[in-house]
């Protein structure tokens, strides 16, 4: 009776290691990881679809003057914009993240990728924290730091 236990805990062990493992399939990148939450959008209003460029400056009135060129996911979209991500504590480096946000314009529109310029002001901006923005669209992000001096 040993024998025979023996004879099916051998063979048990060599049928699991003649088991092959599944081979991981290339899988998509993880989506990044962002510091600061979504703020809740407005009816009709989402992320635009991609940003290629931006660049930040402080202006003449004091204020955080942004413009991004980015697209939308179609033709129409209103009331360009950004909107801060909310935070639990500060960023450690200093880099803030804005959401590229517009209204979706109303009806069926053509689903067709329109290139657009953002711009806009950020007024009580943290001026001792503020190293740089993190600008956020549905498909990717873009950097701008302050400009120092």
């Amino acid at each position: 009776m040993r024998r025979v236990l023996v004879a099916a805990g051998l063979a048990a062990l060599l049928g699991l290691s003649a088991c092959e493992q599944p081979k991981e399939e290339a899988a998509a990148p993880a989506a990044p990881k962002y510091s600061g939450r979504q703020q809740q959008f407005y009816a009709g209003q989402e992320q635009l679809q991609s940003v290629a460029s931006a660049t930040v400056s402080v202006g003449k009135s004091g204020a955080l003057e942004m413009t991004a060129s980015a697209a939308a996911p179609g033709a129409g979209y209103t009331n360009l914009g950004f909107m801060r991500r909310i935070y639990a504590g500060q960023p450690k480096d200093g880099v803030y993240e804005l959401d590229i946000v517009g209204d979706k314009p109303a009806g069926a529109a053509a689903q067709v990728t329109t290139p657009v310029e953002v711009k806009g002001a950020w007024e009580a901006y943290p001026k001792d924290r503020l190293k740089g923005v993190r600008l956020i669209t549905k498909t990717g992000n873009v950097v701008a730091m302050l400009p120092t001096g």
